[in-house]
């Protein structure tokens, strides 16, 4: 067994390490080179750091393997500027997979979509003889053509679903924009990738996430949701065959339409997760949508509608759901955008009462009340913070100031009231929703400015003022959020300390050293999980090896 040793550079954690030992899956050793260098072996793989940072893994909180993977073949609109590009993009990856059934794609923005505007017909001049399902960038609304409504039969008298709306336009025709639950009247007919396909989508995501060093992270749906199939399949069978090379855990899918009888079937699914080495000890309830579709559950009305739509479960439905997964040994994954749907998860963890085991977390946390912002601590449940979404962006104030109003927009992400408070951050990125790079979610929630590298649309020219600036967080705590907060939640240590998983990450510039602006420009140049190279930037080649058992 060959040991790795980091020598020369800062480690995280330690002031005055300058060198940490891996031996197998293990931290063998972390200290000073005099005094740990002499329990090496001889044949010892040596890299040089001076200069870089050596820390944990980054390990993320919340990210979607299977739709970010399938996005790599799908039409990806992700970078599209504005709707007139999207749409050239779309003809282009017609015409380029001739043989298609259905043209299948996602990343298309919301902004490019004012309230009214016939998607439909838009997509019917670009794909007129085929269906297109385009998933929203939000992984919460879906654009169809009038081709893919056809083959659905979704028209003028289908009803809206239980937790979704169709748009409509002045005569009661859908305009081709699905909110939340309606994709899914169109997305059950999209034909489902082949086993193949989803695999390879679960390995391409695999390989970006230790690009940039992700050594753990945590699938926040695990199940059929808006035409995606469900990625426990796959999962099941990579590892079966040792390819899954970072720690993964998975957080099972809640139907909202089904009770706590469904626990039964989320044991067993748990049960086979757990036979081949992945943790499936979370559940997912998803208690509202989103602000910008008007499915985010909020305290005050929105101010652009008259309707705010109350959380997905009632309070006593939710309160029911969580004592039933608590008493099956489950911790929860809440989805929870608006306050209101906030304050409901942590009513509803507060009456069932769970004990420290249970490892809770609400993510995404967009708007909190004061009230709340204390009861994480007391009740000991995790802020998922996705920190990219803490910036002002285009289109961000045009979107959120009608239907919130100036005073909540400038009340969004409370990354440091949550942390004044005493609540423990874990940070994830939503992948593909946004970029699954760490540094540039730690840049944003240090600055809240944008980090333009990650979303080149943007433009160089871009640059806004600091968006909600009291609620920045230093280098040091944001980047505890993405390691020992998030590896709370996977139960997986992010610590160098000897005995700890060997989940190590080689930055090529000392972040600490040079302050926040450096992470934007920030790379990873090794990323090492379960004691083993997974990507080595200066090489050139990122590598998939089996995963060691747990």
């Amino acid at each position: 067994m060959t040991d790795i040793v980091l020598t020369g550079g800062r480690v995280l954690g330690h002031e005055h390490a300058d060198t940490v030992v891996l031996r197998g899956d293990r931290v063998l050793a972390t200290g000073s080179a005099p005094d740990v260098l002499g329990m090496v072996g001889e044949d010892a793989q040596v890299v040089r750091t001076e200069g870089r940072l050596v820390m944990p893994g980054f390990q993320d909180a919340h990210v979607h393997p299977m739709a970010a993977g399938l996005l790599e073949s799908w039409c990806d609109l992700s970078d599209a500027v504005d709707l007139g590009d999207a749409l050239t993009r779309v003809a282009t990856y017609a015409r380029r997979h001739p043989d298609l059934p259905w043209i299948v794609g996602g990343g298309l923005t919301s902004a490019f979509l004012p309230h009214g505007t016939p998607v439909a017909e838009l997509l019917d001049t670009v794909v007129p003889d085929r269906p297109v399902h385009l998933l929203g960038s939000d992984l919460h609304d879906a654009c169809v053509n009038s081709a893919a409504l056809t083959r659905a039969g979704v028209g003028a008298h289908t009803p809206d679903p239980p937790f979704g709306a169709i748009s409509r336009d002045l005569g009661g025709r859908p305009t081709g924009l699905l909110h939340e639950a309606a994709a899914d009247l169109v997305g059950r007919h999209v034909p489902p990738p082949d086993r193949v396909a989803q695999e390879n989508a679960l390995l391409t995501a695999q390989r970006l996430l230790h690009r940039y060093g992700i050594t753990a992270w945590q699938d926040a749906l695990v199940g059929p949701y808006l035409g995606l199939p469900d990625p426990l399949p796959a999962y099941l069978e990579l590892a079966r065959r040792g390819e899954v090379s970072g720690s993964v855990s998975l957080a099972l899918w809640w139907d909202p339409c089904r009770g706590p009888e469904q626990i039964e079937d989320l044991c067993e699914r748990r049960a086979q997760a757990r036979a081949v080495g992945l943790p499936a000890d979370h559940v997912k309830i998803m208690q509202d949508g989103i602000c910008e579709n008007g499915w985010a559950a909020l305290l005050s009305p929105y101010l652009d509608r008259p309707v705010t739509p109350p959380g997905r479960l009632d309070a006593t439905d939710l309160s029911e759901a969580v004592t039933a997964l608590v008493r099956a040994e489950f911790s929860v994954h809440f989805h929870a955008v608006g306050d209101r749907a906030v304050r409901e998860c942590l009513d509803a963890v507060e009456a069932a009462s769970s004990s420290s085991e249970r490892r809770h977390h609400i993510a995404h946390v967009q708007l909190v009340d004061d009230v709340d912002l204390p009861r994480f601590a007391e009740l000991d449940v995790t802020a998922n913070v996705q920190p990219l979404w803490a910036a002002e962006i285009p289109h961000m104030r045009k979107t959120y100031e009608p239907m919130l109003g100036p005073r909540r927009v400038d009340r969004q992400y409370p990354f440091a009231g949550l942390t004044r408070a005493g609540a423990r951050l874990a940070a994830g990125s939503d992948w593909p929703v946004s970029s699954p790079n760490p540094l540039w979610g730690a840049y944003v929630a240090a600055t809240r400015l944008p980090a333009l590298a990650s979303a080149p649309w943007m433009g160089p020219d871009y640059r806004p003022a600091p968006f909600n600036p009291q609620e920045r967080i230093g280098v040091p705590e944001i980047l505890r959020a993405y390691t020992a907060g998030s590896g709370h939640l996977h139960r997986r240590p992010a610590t160098l300390a000897p005995g700890s998983p060997a989940d190590v990450v080689v930055l090529d510039v000392d972040v600490l050293r040079e302050g926040p602006d450096a992470l934007c420009e920030a790379q990873v140049d090794l990323t090492i999980a379960g004691g083993r190279l997974v990507h080595d930037r200066l090489a050139g080649q990122q590598q998939s090896p089996p995963a060691r058992a747990a």
